[in-house]
């Protein structure tokens, strides 16, 4: 493999995302996603790092820690190793997406060799939704293991495979949708209050700690949960890993419709945006 990453084709492109045969626009395509891949393996430390601090101290406190200590009680660490499964797939994949949006369309102007590549605008951004989830389920792969590592009281049954990477790929591509939703809409300077204002109560209103419905004595609380689409990436891990009978999730066909919504919803406004930066 070679040292450097290969070079993007430049020829034929503009920056109204004119249309071009279906068979070069996938080839562009392609090859973008081949590029920003590569590009992830020449810097895969730096990116492991970047995923696993923040949820492995999670799990070593509230997990471990805690349990140690008497404050959680039996069953907790199989409640709280889905959900930060889930936050790993969520917060990397939208982290992933919004932070170089902001940073290519205010410094760097990085993004100006793709808008000049041979595909549509819409093309460019679906791209780097695709990468953006594809980093959310690296994250979430990793976190697996080291979950099983730290915690003791956790089983993960061979027959949610399924299920399981159905939820993380709806949850990988909702945060990436999301954030491309926020990188798309917000300038450079104000990074530091996406994270104040937005990552910080998406982290914690998430369900990611506790189950949704163990919420019901906090009607309030538990309705600004159900707003936020981390919930139901929590909930669908659970559903899928956790028997009915020990654990009431919500159902994994309500979680599936509520991540397929949202990808759509935020999906065409960060698309929409993403134009509406390009065109400017």
């Amino acid at each position: 493999m070679s040292s450097t990453a290969p070079t993007l084709p430049l020829s034929g492109g503009d920056r109204h995302g004119a249309a071009r045969p279906g068979a070069s626009a996938a080839r562009a395509f392609f090859f973008i996603l081949w590029r920003d891949v590569f590009v992830t393996g020449r810097e895969l430390v730096p990116f492991l790092a970047q995923v696993v601090v923040e949820p492995f101290f999670m799990l070593f406190v509230f997990g471990k820690v805690l349990t140690g200590l008497g404050y959680a009680g039996h069953g907790f660490q199989q409640v709280l190793l889905p959900g930060v499964v889930a936050l790993s797939a969520f917060l990397v994949a939208l982290q992933n997406t919004a932070f170089p949006l902001i940073v290519d369309f205010s410094f760097t102007k990085e993004i100006e060799d793709r808008l000049l590549s041979p595909i549509p605008l819409a093309l460019v951004a679906v791209e780097k939704l695709v990468f953006g989830a594809l980093r959310g389920m690296i994250a979430a792969a990793v976190m697996v293991p080291i979950g099983f590592l730290l915690l003791d009281d956790v089983s993960w049954p061979l027959s949610s495979l399924l299920p399981v990477t159905g939820v993380l790929v709806l949850g990988s591509l909702a945060g990436a949708t999301l954030g491309m939703t926020i990188g798309t809409a917000v300038e450079s300077r104000h990074i530091s209050i996406i994270i104040t204002v937005v990552l910080t109560p998406l982290m914690f209103t998430g369900a990611t700690q506790f189950p949704w419905f163990g919420l019901a004595s906090m009607r309030p609380f538990q309705v600004i949960c159900a707003l936020n689409p981390l919930t139901y990436v929590s909930e669908g891990m659970r559903a899928a890993l956790i028997p009915r009978s020990q654990l009431h999730s919500i159902p994994l066909w309500a979680d599936a419709v509520a991540l397929t919504a949202a990808c759509l919803l935020y999906g065409l406004l960060g698309i929409r945006g993403f134009r509406k930066r390009a065109l400017d």
